[in-house]
């Protein structure tokens, strides 16, 4: 099952913050708001994620093209520049990250997500919800199998 994050807003009451970060990029203890976000869904198995970007986009963007080698170790061949990871990084996830506009409101960014999200069920939450909420599904509640949970 994917997972769709709201990470489009322009986070005015934020504003001390958000002039130089979109609010999910604000950290806390040296990680952004998004990470620990999709953290917790990662913990009870869901792993694909479908980020709507807005605001700043770029920075999330960007943050999602470096995450794997500041995450790992890395190797480096200075004579070619070529790089190369060490190991595994800690977090397997699948990230989309589709451009939904900058003011767009909330259905307009899940109507643009449509094609990436087609038909399935999904599960959404904002940029800056970060939860302890128990995401473990009652007895009995089908979750598709793409949900690829972990025993």
């Amino acid at each position: 099952m994917k997972v769709v994050i709201l990470a489009g807003g322009l986070g005015t009451r934020l504003a001390e913050e958000t002039e130089v970060h979109p609010k999910p990029m604000v950290e806390i203890g040296g990680r952004p708001l998004l990470w620990h976000i999709m953290r917790h869904y990662a913990h009870h198995g869901f792993r694909e994620f479908v980020v709507a970007l807005g605001y700043k986009g770029d920075d999330i963007k960007r943050f999602f093209i470096e995450y794997p080698t500041l995450s790992s170790d890395i190797t480096v061949q200075t004579g070619t520049g070529k790089v190369t990871t060490c190991g595994t990084a800690s977090d397997d996830w699948r990230v989309s990250l589709v451009d939904t506009g900058l003011l767009t409101n909330t259905g307009g960014r899940l109507r643009r997500l449509r094609e990436t999200l087609g038909h399935g069920t999904f599960m959404l939450t904002y940029g800056d919800g970060v939860s302890d909420v128990d995401l473990t599904p009652a007895p009995g509640v089908f979750i598709a199998p793409s949900a690829a949970r972990s025993p």
